[in-house]
């Protein structure tokens, strides 16, 4: 059974080993293959396949919080957001 990572912004997730139960293979999310979702991400064992870890991906409202929390990635994230929103609305 794939982690559950449900705060996008908590720290360390990225970093953590993990250990696939299939292969045994070890390691962190930057060594394993990204299949980016619209609502998460699914990190797969780089040698099986597996998943072995499932982002979800935050929501305005969690983005804004993070970023007023002083999250630095969110804090980017927001400013690409609210650029984005502004031009939908032709402003």
């Amino acid at each position: 059974m794939p982690d559950l990572v449900d705060d996008y912004f908590q720290p360390g997730w990225r970093t953590r080993t993990l250990e696939c139960a299939a292969c045994e293979w070890r390691g962190d999310s930057r060594a394993m293959t990204l299949q980016p979702h619209e609502d998460m991400s699914e990190y797969l064992c780089p040698q099986c396949e597996d998943i072995l870890l499932v982002v979800r991906h935050p929501d305005l409202a969690q983005v804004r919080a993070a970023a007023e929390a002083g999250h630095p990635e969110a804090l980017e994230q927001l400013a690409l957001l609210e650029d984005y929103l502004r031009r939908q609305q032709g402003g």
